[in-house]
């Protein structure tokens, strides 16, 4: 479980790094539909703010990841 997690978290980061990038400095237009703040019609005119709240995201998750590690390591070491 700590994998998917860490994968999907990974994931968020570079989406959100990606994005923020892309909006900002217009780097990567081959990527512009790779991207899920440009791919959701909604977001249109927040990509710089949903950039950030999906790069956010994304270290939480890898922060549960690496506590749901660290908890699941604890206990083994602790047998």
């Amino acid at each position: 479980m700590k994998a998917v997690v860490e994968v999907f978290g990974w994931l968020l980061v570079l989406q959100g790094a990606g994005g923020l990038l892309n909006t900002l400095f217009g780097w990567w237009g081959w990527a512009h539909g790779l991207l899920v703040v440009n791919v959701l019609s909604f977001l249109d005119g927040y990509e710089v703010f949903a950039a950030v709240v999906i790069g956010v995201l994304g270290f939480a998750l890898l922060a549960v990841a690496d506590a749901a590690g660290r908890r699941a390591g604890g206990a083994e070491e602790g047998r």
